[in-house]
């Protein structure tokens, strides 16, 4: 059995003149992934391994979360590929994951995301909104061959405030 949530990022800053990879969280980002991340933890395996995009606004919500479940930032896997908007790029990244790992929380970015989840789940989502979460289970030992999955559970900053 596999088990994989994907978070989006939190809401991100436009106000400075920056690549797009450089943009930080804004102040409701930070808030927001504070709330979910304080409010996900019962939805969360025993063991896990954290993977986030390289991009300012997502590596920055992975820290928030792995500080607000105890999880040691300096095990966060951090990849340049997960920086990307599409859903096959991030199947062929997620597939990658050594065996070993039967849980894996990745942090990335829409469309990838809400195109994934639709794509692997069994619950149609509009969009995955800022700091959104989604716990797909798959029937598989193996990432490689990932199919369809069950979508356990979702759980958006709206629906807590």
């Amino acid at each position: 059995m596999k088990n994989l949530i994907l978070i989006r990022h939190g809401k991100s800053s436009w106000t400075a003149p920056l690549k797009d990879i450089d943009r930080p969280l804004d102040i409701r980002g930070i808030n927001d992934a504070h709330l979910v991340s304080e409010n996900c933890q019962n939805f969360l395996p025993k063991t896990f391994l954290i993977w986030s995009s390289t991009a300012s606004r997502a590596s920055e919500t992975a820290l928030i979360f792995a500080q607000n479940f105890s999880y040691p930032i300096e095990n966060i896997i951090f990849k340049n590929d997960l920086y990307t908007f599409d859903e096959t790029e991030l199947e062929k990244i997620i597939k990658t994951c050594s065996n070993d790992y039967d849980n894996v929380i990745l942090f990335g970015h829409n469309e990838a995301i809400t195109n994934f989840v639709n794509k692997f789940g069994d619950v149609f989502i509009e969009n995955v909104p800022t700091s959104g979460f989604v716990s797909l289970k798959f029937d598989t030992n193996n990432w490689e061959s990932l199919a369809k999955g069950k979508t356990l559970k979702t759980l958006f900053p709206k629906e807590l405030k």
